[in-house]
């Protein structure tokens, strides 16, 4: 088997299909299009060019600082109290990327939430005694 090669090149450079098959591979992933055919009409190429470079073009983030940060909390099984920790989060400028609740034992859920802490309006400290202060919040500290 041959070895494959990479390069990391600037795609200012590229011919425009190439960033065309990116935009239709990012339709497809988002949603935004339902098929192949559908992605490489709304990114303006043909279905044969979206094939033929689909699995050898990839987008380059790894320069992201992407820092993640996870609120581990006890809350009540109280109506509207994951809620207004949503809307904490929401008001400090996290990016919500995943929530986890276990089923309510004596009245409390164990809740985790994974969310994307890189344009945060505070810090994470500050978050968390916002989130400490809603009406129904037991307990909340930072997971790893």
């Amino acid at each position: 088997m041959d070895k494959v090669n990479y390069y990391l090149v600037n795609s200012s450079i590229l011919p425009p299909v190439y960033s065309k098959v990116i935009a239709a591979k990012n339709y497809l992933a988002s949603g935004e299009a339902t098929s192949a055919s559908q992605a490489a009409k709304m990114a303006g190429i043909s279905r044969s060019a979206y094939y033929k470079y689909k699995d050898a073009i990839f987008e380059y983030n790894g320069d992201s600082n992407d820092e993640t940060v996870t609120i581990n909390a006890k809350l009540k099984d109280n109506a509207g109290v994951l809620s207004a920790m949503m809307n904490e989060l929401y008001k400090a400028g996290a990016n919500v990327l995943s929530v986890s609740q276990s089923v309510p034992v004596n009245s409390v859920a164990d809740v985790s939430v994974t969310v994307r802490a890189t344009d945060m309006k505070s810090s994470a400290q500050e978050m968390l005694e916002n989130i400490r202060k809603i009406n129904g919040v037991n307990s909340a500290h930072l997971g790893g």
